[in-house]
């Protein structure tokens, strides 16, 4: 008997083939999408009172695009073989495809979008600034110095045409990881239809969250007022969405027990067993119900500012544990059991490896460094300008 291991595995069953760095994939492209939407809800659908978070979530979206990538380099051990995605395209591979949607949205929708909100600044500080700064701000304004008031109309123009495209892209950045999951019919814990659904409201729950917990910690860092509408109606946001995606995970689960197939009894066993915590403490209870409970209170009770802003905190941490348990679950939990419904293992997280929980941690601080450098360099706290469609 194999440690760890309950019944019969198949040897390539017992070793898990994808470690925490899938795990970080998902998770770090969702707070990409979430961040990018709630951008929107300014430029595309005019909510005005989210506009101090705009450039805030833009700045926050792009740090984390960056470092997206990242887990599955290290997860592949040889990451120059990634070229081979783009010099021999395969369309009908998903997890190839990766490279070309995100190259697209990289480029074309989020840092055109950044370059054409911060244009007007780029140039300012290219003809105000000295030293290494000066030629940094100058290669970012591309040649272009026109900063006139048709020029300026164009930006926006523009602006708010890559926006729209934006909204669907991000979409489909975060929709074909759940795609991918989901159609792997061998394994009955991701094949489900509402799996890719599932991510995508799941994104755009964990980013509204990351930027309501950002902006909450960059204004008590800078000593400024925080906007209490505009924290209220992200909030608000919040907690719509949150229904949304709670709704569908429960539909999910009333679908699999009503159903009952087969590999029913192995997924109740994993639930109660080696999931117990990950899964119903911390992704339902401590991630869902209580973050969920803390916004609910908020729309039906007023509370002071600061109680507000402490229940907010404290519910967009959770949220980010929450989602960050639920992609555990899915890639984690998914390998623990065997095709057969028979035997059972466990992960053993390693602690320096490549794939180990060092790098891990390090894969989630990055984002935050270059967060920092972004801010530095294109401070978001000028934003305040309405936009027009």
């Amino acid at each position: 008997m194999i440690p760890g291991v309950d019944g019969f595995m198949y040897p390539n069953e017992v070793e898990l083939q994808w470690s925490v760095l899938i795990v970080l994939y998902p998770y770090i492209t969702g707070l990409v999408a979430g961040a990018f939407i709630l951008a929107s809800l300014e430029r595309v659908f005019n909510v005005a009172a989210v506009r101090p978070t705009y450039r805030l979530a833009l700045l926050t979206a792009l740090a984390f695009l960056l470092v997206a990538p990242l887990p599955l380099q290290l997860h592949l051990g040889h990451p120059e073989r990634s070229l081979e995605m783009y010099l021999t395209p395969h369309t009908s591979s998903a997890m190839a495809m990766f490279g070309f949607v995100y190259l697209w949205y990289l480029t074309v929708v989020l840092l055109l979008e950044i370059w054409l909100e911060y244009r007007t600044e780029i140039v300012g500080l290219a003809q105000s600034t000295r030293g290494l700064k000066r030629w940094i701000y100058r290669a970012l304004t591309l040649g272009s110095y026109d900063v006139s008031p048709a020029a300026r109309r164009m930006d926006e123009k523009v602006g708010y045409a890559v926006t729209v495209i934006g909204v669907p892209s991000a979409f489909l950045l975060h929709g074909y990881v759940g795609f991918i999951f989901g159609s792997v019919k061998a394994n009955p814990w991701w094949s489900t239809p509402l799996m890719p659904v599932v991510f995508l409201f799941s994104a755009m729950v964990s980013g509204i969250a990351a930027v309501m917990v950002l902006y909450v910690v960059c204004m008590k860092l800078r000593k400024t007022a925080i906007d209490m509408r505009c924290l209220d109606t992200i909030a608000r946001y919040l907690f719509y969405t949150f229904v949304i995606d709670f709704t569908l995970e429960m539909l999910d689960l009333i679908h699999r027990t009503y159903e009952s197939d087969e590999s029913f009894r192995s997924l109740d066993f994993m639930v109660h067993t080696r999931l117990l915590f990950s899964h119903v403490i911390l992704q339902i209870f401590l991630g869902t119900l209580v973050p969920l409970f803390l916004l609910a209170a908020n729309q039906l009770w007023r509370y002071t500012e600061g109680t507000r802003k402490a229940m907010y905190m404290t519910a967009g941490a959770l949220t980010l544990v929450g989602i960050f348990a639920m992609r555990w679950n899915v890639v984690i939990g998914g390998q623990l059991f065997s095709k057969s419904f028979l035997g059972y293992t466990s992960y053993k997280m390693q602690l320096a490896s490549r794939e180990g929980l060092v790098a891990a941690v390090l894969l989630m601080i990055l984002p935050f460094v270059i967060f920092f450098v972004l801010v530095k360099l294109l401070p978001p706290w000028q934003g305040g300008k309405a936009h027009e469609a």
